[in-house]
């Protein structure tokens, strides 16, 4: 097996991230881009490396075993912004999704954690890579250890073994503690000599060799204000060069066996970066592999259906769901691969180019009373009517119902939204289809039986979607509004639309005028300025300092999502101005930006 250790300070690399990046929210509200630029970063670590064995490092606390010696150890470090630790505790959940371990001292650094399973990793025969920021680590390069310093950007590293630490540093790697002590280093508020920096103590260690040689010959030394502070500060530089030593014999638990890495499982990455937003990122992982893909084809619900050569009376009943299959995202003139209905009678596929020229389904599909579940009912709509069909009885809209009752879920795939309710009918379309420049139209049968399922699917799920919306009274929301305004948007997406760019403009300076107004009279009402955007400021504010109910707890604090305010409403007159405000800050600016 080819041994390859890689340990990661996980803290210099969220730093890293958070700031090379911009403040970024999931449909929450929580701060993501430290989570982002960390996950980017881990998945290029596994990519490039491909580990036998990894851990991330990272700090227990503020006090460590340093601060014994020199109490004003970082003393001088600026406090972690709360957008950062608000995402600390995602970055756990990632590192849980991607199966890899981690593990943090009290008393210990994350460099000495590294530090000690580096040398136990040397002592095994293992290839060690270290990813980290800090430049303290850069002591730990040997034959077997090579270090990465992430540079501009997030994925941008430096590679260090023997030959660069020679070539840019011309000292051994060993030697850097002794350089710290010389030049001290302000990062981390080791003082060192006074007005020596960094090229100063490289020129005396290629001189002397170790520090205390330097120390030991200060009389050898040119110039006469270096020779004096050498002598005065001597116990000074030896301090800071034992507070630079990384600890190498630290009490970590983990052996190396425990951090051995077999990968991760695919549904699990792609479920936490659909619930944080990361689409990008999903192309990096794929589909699952065919034996898992197979595994699921098994375990799918058993399923009968009827693949007919013309549209018959049984499949034009009314309720019915429907689908006109196309997974080309841009539905605008997109090649249409099959049509699938479900009803009372039974569950039909019909070849498209059979139903397009059928005048009953034509009849039956712009027929207002024979009501119709399906979804994304804006998509069909659009695509059927660049065929000139005109589809009416839309009554139940799937995708539209999902959004309504999860929110905060930035993807709402048809076998995602019936995975979570426990039914195991159908698999996603890139499991069937493939993704990207692999997409593909399966053989007949493996099409019509997705299409199939998809349609029972839509079935099944409409009096339990229906249900919910009840429950959470937003039945009459979806009915009255959202239903309608989806169906009035696909008339106007075949249509088009005509502006007033100046209006828009004016209506936008308006609602940021409104925005701003908002705004400030939300801080009065609570008494401090705060990020009303981050649930993990705006919770506080309204269940601590405020002491309102509390309705929901979510496993990174307290709920402020839309359904937990609108059930506060009359308990404060904060509550009114918030919901108001996510209403203009989450609708209004697509009002304006259109110009």
């Amino acid at each position: 097996m080819n041994k390859k250790l890689v340990l990661v300070d996980g803290n210099s690399i969220a730093y890293r991230a958070f700031f090379a990046l911009p403040l970024l929210t999931n449909d929450q509200g929580v701060y993501t881009n430290a989570v982002y630029g960390f996950t980017n970063m881990l998945m290029k670590i596994l990519e490039d490396q491909e580990p036998s064995h990894i851990l991330i490092a990272f700090d227990a606390g503020k006090t460590t075993f340093r601060h014994e010696q020199f109490e004003s150890y970082k003393s001088d470090r600026e406090k972690t912004p709360p957008e950062l630790s608000e995402q600390m505790p995602i970055i756990k959940e990632v590192l849980q999704a991607f199966q890899i371990k981690e593990t943090r001292i009290e008393l210990y650094e994350a460099d000495d954690i590294i530090g000690t399973l580096s040398k136990r990793g040397e002592d095994e025969g293992f290839d060690v890579r270290i990813y980290t920021g800090d430049k303290d680590l850069l002591q730990l390069v040997s034959e077997r250890t090579h270090v990465a310093i992430t540079k501009k950007g997030i994925t941008n590293v430096e590679w260090f073994d023997e030959a660069h630490m020679e070539e840019v540093y011309g000292i051994p790697a060993s030697h850097i503690p002794d350089m710290k002590g010389l030049a001290g280093d302000s990062s981390d508020n080791i003082p060192g000599i006074p007005k020596v920096g960094e090229k100063t103590a490289l020129k005396l260690l290629k001189e002397f060799g170790n520090i205390e040689e330097v120390l030991n010959s200060s009389e050898q030394v040119s110039g006469p204000k270096l020779r004096e502070r050498l002598k005065e500060f001597r116990d000074q530089a030896l301090m800071s060069k034992e507070l630079a030593v990384i600890h190498r014999e630290s009490p970590v638990e983990e052996s190396l066996s425990d951090l051995e890495y077999t990968g991760y499982e695919t549904n699990d990455v792609r479920k936490l970066f659909t619930e944080y937003g990361f689409n990008s990122l999903m192309k990096h992982i794929g589909v699952d592999d065919e034996e898992q893909i197979e595994a699921k084809e098994q375990a799918l619900e058993e399923f009968t259906f009827y693949h007919e050569k013309e549209i018959t009376d049984d499949m034009l009943q009314s309720p019915a769901a429907i689908v006109i299959e196309s997974p080309t995202e841009n539905y605008h003139h997109a090649e249409i691969w099959g049509l699938g209905i479900v009803n009372e009678n039974g569950s039909y596929t019909v070849p498209i180019d059979v139903a397009l020229q059928s005048d009953d389904f034509k009849v039956w599909l712009a027929d207002e009373t024979k009501e119709k579940y399906v979804f994304d009912g804006k998509k069909l709509t659009v695509m059927l009517g660049w065929e000139s069909f005109d589809v009416r009885g839309i009554v139940f809209d799937t995708l539209i119902a999902s959004y309504l009752i999860d929110p905060s879920l930035s993807s709402h795939d048809l076998a995602n939204i019936a995975e979570r309710r426990e039914m195991t009918s159908v698999l996603l379309d890139e499991e069937v289809y493939g993704k990207g420049a692999k997409q593909q139209k399966p053989e007949a049968d493996a099409l019509n039986d997705h299409i199939a399922r998809k349609t029972a699917t839509i079935w099944k799920l409409q009096p339990l979607l229906k249900e919910e919306l009840t429950t959470n009274d937003q039945w009459q929301l979806f009915e009255t509004l959202e239903l309608p305004l989806a169906l009035v948007l696909s008339e106007m997406e075949l249509e088009g639309v005509k502006v007033d760019q100046e209006q828009l403009k004016q209506m936008g300076v308006e609602l940021d005028e409104r925005l701003g107004q908002l705004e400030r009279d939300i801080h009065e009402l609570a008494g401090e300025d705060f990020n009303i955007n981050s649930p993990k400021q705006l919770g506080p504010i309204l269940f601590e300092k405020l002491d309102l109910p509390v309705i929901k707890k979510t496993k990174t604090g307290y709920s402020t999502a839309a359904d937990v305010l609108e059930k506060l409403e009359g308990e404060h007159d904060i509550i009114p101005n918030l919901l108001h405000y996510r209403q203009i800050s989450n609708y209004a600016p697509h009002t304006w930006k259109v110009c």
